[in-house]
Order: structure tokens, then sequence, then C-alpha cells
């Protein structure tokens, strides 16, 4: 067990720490109040707060959310906008109330999603931007100047909590679907199938253009079958999906390392032309 890298810091700047496993006990009440604070930020942070704590500090609970709220409420937000094919998501600071993520909006601000973007490379760069959203907010909120906003329920959508099954890959779905949900489910729990009976993970995926498509000899083939594309010496590989060609750049079968799509082939000759799940 390792300390967040926020109490570390806070302890190296001689900022007390709290860590209570529960925020109902009156005790963890009493040691908030004796704090008098101003305000509070929350972020990523996975209780939802009692009313006796919101009720602490003066000018209330400020929390960081990474969605355009209403949009995905809930506990992965940033995962639900990949595997939904959102190109657009943002950070919301919020007033926190008893519900989940239901307050009033304080501000927001859009970022783009990038076409390279898994859910780790995007929550890092949407916290690092929430961070200065943050830091621009709370001074306008502390004076007055801030009026929160009601959220119009009848917009909201939900993101709900992750399990290892949610990583299963299906072939019969679209290409873009599959590519989506491999860099949604990075780094955790991943994406993955079955070869040999064997957990095989997906880790890294490109959808193919058509041309490659058309040039690859899919007569015959259903969704999950594995073939190859040549290009000059070199042979890289795909998986037939309902409407086309998952290219895969990186896998890892179970009890090995990770590797490029053509040391796996070197290693796995029989992987050419099999078909998914086996």
């Amino acid at each position: 067990m390792e300390s967040p890298p926020t109490v570390e810091w806070a302890r190296e700047h001689g900022i007390p720490v709290l860590q209570p496993t529960s925020l109902h006990p009156p005790e963890v009440t009493a040691r908030f109040q004796a704090l008098k604070p101003d305000v509070m930020v929350v972020a990523a942070y996975g209780l939802i707060l009692p009313a006796k704590i919101l009720a602490v500090p003066a000018k209330g609970c400020l929390n960081v959310h990474p969605s355009l709220l209403p949009k995905y409420r809930g506990s992965s937000p940033v995962v639900e906008a990949l595997l939904h094919g959102e190109t657009v998501t943002g950070i919301t600071i919020m007033l926190l109330d008893e519900g989940m993520d239901t307050g009033p909006i304080v501000a927001q601000e859009m970022c783009p999603i990038l076409d390279e973007d898994t859910s780790e490379s995007l929550t890092t760069r949407m916290f690092e931007r929430g961070a200065e959203l943050l830091t621009r907010t709370l001074p306008a909120w502390h004076s007055g100047e801030l009026e929160p906003v009601p959220q119009d329920d009848s917009l909201a959508t939900y993101s709900r909590l992750l399990g290892k099954s949610d990583g299963k890959l299906d072939f019969t779905l679209p290409t873009k679907q599959l590519v989506d949900q491999v860099r949604a489910l990075i780094p955790w729990p991943s994406t993955y199938t079955h070869w040999n009976g064997k957990i095989l993970k997906v880790l890294q995926v490109v959808s193919l253009t058509k041309d490659a498509a058309n040039a690859a000899d899919l007569s015959g083939s259903k969704p999950g079958k594995v073939v190859s594309l040549k290009s000059g010496e070199q042979t890289s590989l795909a998986i037939v999906t309902s409407d086309g060609l998952l290219g895969i750049m990186d896998l890892q079968l179970e009890g090995r390392k990770s590797s490029d799509d053509k040391t796996f082939i070197r290693g796995h000759a029989d992987f050419l032309g099999s078909q998914l799940p086996s």
C-alpha cells in the first residue's frame, strides 16, 4: 500500500490529511467542522457525501466531473464517452447535492476527443484541464460572481461500473464499435477474445480502409476470422468484422508478454486463418 501523490504532497507541505473510510460517523463530521472551510473540492472521489458533510463549508462543495453534465453522470464518464464514439466531451465544475452528479453547474469547458485517445490518455488530459478550470473558477465562486445553473434532468445519461466481462470482443459488431471498445477499455479491464482456449488480449487496433478490406481475400470469411494483409514482404493481422476488417497492432496471449502483430505471427503462425473465439 502506498499513499496517493496528493497525500505525500500535503504532508511535505505541512497540510493536515484526513483519510476516513466513511464520512458518516459523527466524529468525522466534527473534524470537518473544526476546519471551518469556506469551500470543499471533490475530485475522483468514490463516495457520495452525506448531507451533514455537504453542509459544513459555507460556500458548498464543488466537484470536478469529467463530462459535460448532465451527460454521463456516474463513475465511468470518460469510458462511456469513448464507448459511444463521442468526438467531444468536457469538464464540469458542479455544486454537489445529495444525488449522484445531479447538482447545479458552476462552470463547464469542452474537450475534444482525439482519434488516438484511450481512456487513460483522455482522463489524464481532462483532469489537467479540470485543474486549470477549477483554479479559474474558485476565486469567482468564492467572491459570489458565479450563479449555479440547474441541470436539465431530462437530458441526463449515466455511466456505470465496469467489469472484466465488458472487455469481451464480439466480432459480429461493426469495426468502429470494436475500435471504440478497445480504446475505451485501456488500461482496464482491456479487451479480449479466446484462442485455443486461452485468453487473448487485444491491446491496440485500427479501423482499416475499404481499400485494405477489398485487397484481402474474404470469400467465405465469417466475423472473427483472422486474415493476413500483405504489404511487400510484411504480413499484418486483421480480424473480419460485420462490416469489414479490424487491424490488429498489439496483442497478448495469456501467460505471455504483449507483442506487435508481426512478432506474434512469427511465434504463432497457426493464428492466421483461425476463427475467433476458439
